[in-house]
């Protein structure tokens, strides 16, 4: 009983904790939508003196969304949603007038419309919700212009928005790719541990672990993406393009390398728990691979291409083909999978394929 409830307080603990950061890091993005709808407000009622402008607030917040990616996209996906919506919805409420059936018909012409643009969701949507909006809540036809004037104003609030953005999005993907990097490394090490005492336990738990990171490879294929967006949007980050470039590259080599860790820790968590017999210079292999993989982390937590740990990499390369030949199945396979991360590790060093391929000496 008490074990259960330290386990689900411990798990309760982390959840916060992962939450907090979620937040943290996206406070500057909560702080942007806050004063680019209360601007968007401040134009429309203040300046242009728009009684009760919903929408450029609205407009403004889904615009921005909560993410850097892509928001030049649905920056354009929602004011041209607006300006379909609300001409398709002028316009029959002027033929048709407005009630429930009136609403239903300009609604499917707005999406219609919309998907026969071959529309993204949210310019989809944004037609829709604006068709209803001047079906039901202007009660002049000709005043339906205010609240596309309204939408448009959170439009541009948003467009000038966008192109300012902090450093952290820059950031992420080098912090993401250091994170994978010394992931690949705990699990070498661990396994290196588990193949020296040939315990089950360790070895099945180790395997628990490293069944929980595919997040790992989607966040970091998010950081990538985010920061392309950024550079692309915004005038003021243009010198970080290139760095930012080369950062979104690795993710491919990073992706599979810590693909073929997993499969190495699961290769030695069977051959532990069928109590395979793998030579001991496996692990001394798995450890030193470990140490290596600790100076790629390094060098891109610096903010830097890792080619400074190629040499040590090229080190444990060159131990593969030194190793003793061994008799179990299982053995040769750890031996090819150590070999394959290699190449893979080398790979996020700046070499091609083919290079981190023949660099490697034969197997034994």
């Amino acid at each position: 009983m008490d074990a259960d409830f330290d386990g689900m307080w411990r798990r309760g603990r982390l959840s916060m904790r992962a939450r907090i950061a979620r937040w943290r890091s996206k406070w500057w993005v909560i702080g942007q939508c806050a004063i680019a709808a209360a601007l968007a407000w401040w134009i429309a009622a203040d300046l242009l003196d728009h009684e009760t402008p919903f929408f450029a607030p609205i407009a403004a917040v889904v615009s921005l969304g909560t993410s850097y990616g892509q928001r030049l996209r649905r920056v354009v996906e929602v004011g041209v949603g607006v300006a379909v919506g609300v001409f398709i919805a002028d316009l029959l409420v002027v033929l048709l007038g407005s009630g429930a059936w009136q609403l239903g018909l300009i609604v499917a012409l707005a999406l219609s419309a919309a998907l026969l643009m071959d529309a993204g969701v949210v310019f989809v949507t944004q037609a829709a919700v604006q068709s209803i909006v001047v079906a039901t809540l202007v009660p002049a036809p000709g005043e339906a212009f205010v609240r596309w004037t309204d939408g448009l104003i959170g439009v541009g609030v948003a467009l000038v928005a966008a192109t300012v953005v902090p450093s952290a999005p820059l950031r992420r993907p080098r912090e993401q790719a250091a994170a994978v990097a010394a992931k690949i490394s705990e699990l070498l090490r661990a396994t290196g541990g588990v193949l020296t005492f040939g315990e089950p336990q360790p070895a099945l738990d180790l395997l628990a672990d490293a069944r929980s990171t595919d997040r790992m490879i989607r966040e970091l294929q998010a950081a990538a993406d985010e920061g392309i967006s950024v550079v692309s949007s915004s005038p003021f980050r243009v010198r970080h393009r290139e760095p930012v470039r080369r950062m979104a590259e690795l993710v491919q080599p990073l992706d599979r390398a810590l693909r073929n860790t997993r499969v190495l820790v699961r290769q030695v968590a069977v051959a532990t728990y069928h109590g395979r017999t793998v030579p001991a210079s496996y692990a001394q292999l798995a450890l030193d691979l470990a140490t290596a993989v600790d100076d790629v982390a390094a060098e891109l937590a610096a903010n830097r291409q890792p080619r400074a740990a190629r040499d040590v990499l090229l080190a444990v390369g060159e131990q593969t083909g030194d190793v003793e030949r061994a008799d179990e199945l299982a053995a040769h396979a750890i031996l090819a999978l150590l070999r394959s991360i290699i190449v893979d590790l080398l790979m996020v060093t700046g070499d091609g394929q083919f290079e981190a391929t023949d660099v490697l000496p034969p197997p034994p």
